[in-house]
Formats: C-alpha cells, structure tokens, sequence
C-alpha cells in the first residue's frame, strides 16, 4: 500500500474525482503489521451512507460519545472492570458520522473498531484517563452522550507485584471514582447532555432520579431483566426518557444501530 507506484495511481483517481476510502490498519497478507487492510464490509457501508445520506441534521456540529468500560488496576496483571463491549457507544458514533456530525468518541478497553472520516478515536483505560480526555473536548461539544460505563470504584492502592495466592483470604480497600456524569450536568453551558442508565429494579423511577440529579437533558434506560439487552448483545431493548418533560418512549428489542438512530432522533427534538 505504501509503494510509490501504488500512492501515484490512488492520487490519480482522486484527481479524476473519484473517492478513495481509507485503508484498515492490521496483519496484511503478507504477514507483516500496517496499513493495507481492507476495511470491514461493515465500515465500507457506512461510508457510502455517510458519502449520499440526504440528511444531514447534525453538520457543522460536535458530538462528543464515551463508550465502553473503564480498567481499575489492582496489580500489574488484575483489574476491576465490567462486561460492558462499548458497541452502543460505537454505534452512536456511527449514526452521529452519518448525519454530518464531526465526532469525539472516548472509548475504554473494547474490541469495536471504527475508522471513519468524521469520527476521532480516543482510547483509555481508566476513569481517571476518561475523565480527563473528556474535559479537553467537553466544552467543544454540543451533543454529549454517556454511553460508558464507567467503574464506580477503584482499588484504593495498586499493588506494583502481582499479589500471590495463598491460603489467607485478601482484603481488598476500594474507593469512589470521580463522578463524571455529575461534573458534566454541573459544568454543561449550551450542550445537550445524555446519560445512560442499566437498571435491575425500579427502573423508571431511579432513571429520572439520575436526570434530576445529573442535571441531564434525557436518558437512555437499559434493562438486565430483558433478554436480548444488556452489554455483549448487538441488540438493545431501550427506554428513553425526556429531560424537559419526563415523556416515556419505550422501543421493543432492535439492533444497536437502530437503537442509535432512534436516541438521535430523540435529541433532535429536544
């Protein structure tokens, strides 16, 4: 893909007006690592969507995404983590690309991958790497849609050594994360701020307890009671409940990407 010979004939085309997809990254045929792969099928479809979509309801504007889980280091090999596979989040910002959005997508430990013109990878590991790639662009977005989930405590120390099995049991001291849902309601100028909700029980009534004390604009409400929903499904089962209003929108099970389009839809008419 890097030869000279190969670069020439890609700026060739380009000049004839052809459009030119980027190439994936990765092991080649060749057995060597780099660029040259072909991209998914899936990621060369959205970007013909995203070259003839008709509408582009969000050009010109930021939408910032956090997707994934957060890693919390108990030692160098062990951490506190959970199941969440970030493929809502990386919808979200697959939807947001195709209606014209420029896209910030914070992402923790996931196996999702996306290239797309319009959308900016950033990849951490803990909250604390969340939190601060998230204040760098959080005054720049005018959508913000927290998708992550975020571990809610972390190992008060790390252990540099790996910590050794034995016979006695292992006490272990934990201690909050920084709220980062919460210092963005507190710190939201203009944005339109979503949350995320995973709830076992109670559902609707803790969800708009979140808005309220979040200071968010509506949230996106997941069940573990519904089959098909949850973190490693590619499908969704979702409730969406309105920050202005406490309107109730319930949608039966679809895939995540439809999920997305709806949750845009909703912002939209915010």
């Amino acid at each position: 893909y890097a030869h000279p010979s190969n670069k020439k004939n890609i700026s060739i085309l380009k000049s004839y007006g052809n459009k030119v997809l980027p190439v994936g990254e990765g092991q080649l045929a060749s057995g060597l690592e780099g660029k040259g792969r072909m991209l998914e099928p899936e990621e060369i479809i959205n970007y013909i969507i995203s070259y003839f979509h008709p509408k582009q309801s969000l050009k010109d504007r930021t939408v910032l995404i956090t997707a994934g889980p957060t890693h919390e280091s108990l030692d160098p090999v062990r951490f506190i983590g959970n199941n969440s596979s970030g493929k809502m989040g990386f919808s979200l910002a697959r939807i947001a690309s195709d209606l014209g959005a420029k896209v910030i997508l914070i992402s923790g430990p996931t196996n999702e991958y996306i290239n797309l013109p319009l959308v900016e990878l950033h990849k951490v590991t803990t909250s604390d790497e969340m939190f601060q790639t998230l204040k760098k662009y959080y005054t720049k977005a005018n959508i913000v849609i927290a998708a992550a989930a975020v571990s809610d405590f972390k190992p008060r120390y790390f252990n540099k050594h790996k910590i050794k099995k034995g016979e006695n049991e292992i006490m272990l001291k934990f201690e909050p994360t920084i709220d980062i849902l919460s210092y963005m309601g507190k710190n939201k100028i203009n944005q339109r701020l979503i949350g995320f909700a995973l709830e076992t029980e109670h559902e609707i009534e803790n969800a708009i307890r979140k808005i309220k004390n979040k200071n968010l604009d509506g949230i996106v409400l997941n069940s573990l009671n519904d089959d098909g929903s949850g973190f490693s499904f590619d499908t969704n089962k979702i409730t969406f409940i309105r920050g202005n209003d406490f309107k109730i929108k319930s949608y039966p099970l679809k895939s995540k990407l439809e999920c997305a389009k709806i949750i845009f839809d909703q912002i939209l008419s915010l």
